[in-house]
């Protein structure tokens, strides 16, 4: 390439999104440009300093993807891009009460992630890859069969369908029928569900155009991931990744030469789709 690839990962601060960062760092040359990015303005600089990086430029941004016009704002200084790995997250406590929660996960989670397909989809260059951490608990089958149904006909009639359904849900969460409506009182399975819905929403209607540009728009299930974050959840963690071990193959994937044509929409995990409606076995039982 004569000019150098802009790849941007969100809730780089710690974790995973850092691991990717140092990933992508050490596989990327020097006319390349790294985006750290996060909502806090020391811990952004501070990472920035410190991630072990490879000859490309690693540059910390604060980012608060909250924020659909500092998204927008972004995307439009940005330009072209070549990799977006949105992968920030709200944490939760097994003691949250959902209702006290619920507009920050949705914020984070799911506004977030329709607001960054949204403005840097299209924007993304030939061979480019924009791909949402979602997780496992994002298919069909985590749902009460009530509302199953909901969150498929929105993947498949838009992102606009998708968040509106959101929308039911938080309200649905803030006036306490949430459990009777058949979303449950986890706000993580909702949330993730709708992630990977609004990626098939968007990718369906780009698929061509994406595939005959060797683009892709992808969710990923990165697996158990052994951070302050998870651990409250898991009852067993002695199986789980660590951020370096979690993001390897991610690495792999966004910068690979070719994207495989069955990733285009779908939830990939280790190489592998998981499917839409049957998903797979969560293989570690959260914490009641």
């Amino acid at each position: 390439m004569t000019t150098g690839r802009i790849a941007l990962v969100t809730g780089a601060n710690q974790g995973l999104g850092r691991a990717l960062v140092e990933g992508l760092a050490a596989r990327m040359g020097p006319r390349d440009r790294i985006l750290l990015t996060g909502r806090d303005p020391e811990r952004v600089r501070a990472a920035a300093a410190s991630v072990a990086r490879g000859d490309a430029t690693v540059e910390g941004r604060v980012l608060d993807v909250r924020d659909v016009s500092v998204v927008a704002g972004l995307a439009a200084e940005l330009g072209g891009i070549d990799i977006v790995v949105s992968n920030a997250t709200a944490r939760m406590r097994p003691e949250d009460d959902p209702a006290d929660v619920v507009d920050d996960v949705v914020n984070t989670n799911d506004v977030a992630t329709a607001t960054v397909l949204r403005e840097f989809g299209p924007r993304l260059r030939p061979g480019g890859r924009l791909i949402v951490v979602a997780s496992a608990l994002g298919t069909l089958d985590k749902l009460d069969e009530r509302v199953r149904p909901r969150f498929a006909a929105a993947a498949d009639a838009g992102l606009d369908a998708v968040e509106e359904l959101v929308e039911q849900w938080r309200l649905a969460v803030h006036a306490g029928r949430a459990e009777t409506e058949g979303f449950g009182r986890w706000l993580n399975i909702p949330s993730k569900v709708a992630q990977v819905a609004a990626v098939r929403a968007v990718a369906r209607g780009r698929r061509t155009a994406d595939l005959a540009s060797n683009r892709l728009v992808a969710a990923l299930c990165p697996g158990l991931i052994d951070t302050a974050a998870s651990r409250p959840w898991f009852a067993d963690m002695s199986q789980a990744q660590t951020p370096a071990e979690a993001a390897r193959w991610p690495v792999e994937l966004v910068l690979g030469d070719t994207a495989d044509p069955a990733f285009h929409g779908e939830l990939v995990q280790f190489g592998r789709v998981v499917p839409w409606t049957t998903g797979i076995p969560v293989p570690h039982r959260a914490v009641a």
